[in-house]
């Protein structure tokens, strides 16, 4: 059940956004609006193309909308400088990708260790906390491991380790089960869901599958370039 009595930390005022095409301009929405409460675990369905990916950049701020706004705890990100905005990123938003992007050559506890030792943590602390945090997945008997050691969701709990490594309040989460089988899946969105609660995240799965949506405790749609929210999943 979602928390009562929440403010928003995420809010999208008349988004939109385009690419330009050699003929023409490839429109993927248009005055989008989106609102996530704080501690609410939503979803947000479509079929593969229709801009869930894009819209979930956008909101990490990995890309800029084409026009509207974006606020992020009050923040308008989008009116911040470049530095800024890495700086919301890398501390306020942690990511999790379907095909993990976790660096071959490194260990487990290398991969966790990473988006600290970037933000300036030292050597030592960075692996403290690293360590903390597979302990937190389940995963410290595996830390000097490389990912080709490693199953598929063995890969995807370091990648969601290193995804929480450095505190964030907003997570997003883009297909995190989409190469994996369902029972393991199961286990990874399980995983996510008790984190989210015990770590009082805010957070978005982007997923094609009406079953990962009833993990959350909301589910959008979209279709048409329009996102709209559905009944209980």
């Amino acid at each position: 059940m979602m928390p009562m009595n929440t403010k928003d930390i995420l809010i999208a005022e008349n988004i939109g956004k385009e690419y330009p095409l050699p003929k023409g301009t490839l429109r993927v929405f248009d005055g989008l609006n989106f609102r996530l409460a704080e501690g609410e675990l939503a979803a947000v369905m479509g079929v593969s193309g229709v801009g869930k990916t894009t819209l979930l950049n956008l909101f990490g701020l990995l890309d800029r909308p084409s026009q509207g706004k974006i606020f992020l705890d009050g923040q308008d990100v989008f009116s911040k400088s470049d530095e800024m905005k890495a700086e919301i990123r890398n501390t306020n938003i942690g990511f999790i990708f379907q095909f993990y992007h976790l660096l071959p050559e490194f260990t487990a506890l290398e991969n966790v260790s990473m988006p600290l030792l970037i933000k300036g943590v030292g050597g030592r602390e960075a692996q403290e906390r690293a360590l903390a945090m597979l302990r937190e997945v389940s995963l410290e008997d595996k830390i000097a491991l490389r990912p080709a050691k490693l199953s598929g969701g063995e890969q995807q709990r370091i990648a969601i380790a290193r995804s929480l490594v450095n505190e964030p309040r907003l997570l997003l989460a883009d297909e995190p089960t989409g190469n994996l089988d369902w029972m393991t899946g199961t286990r990874i969105l399980n995983l996510i869901r008790q984190l989210h609660q015990r770590r009082r995240l805010s957070s978005i799965i982007v997923t094609h599958n009406e079953k990962v949506a009833r993990f959350c405790h909301t589910a959008y749609l979209m279709e048409n370039g329009e996102l709209k929210r559905l009944p209980s999943v």
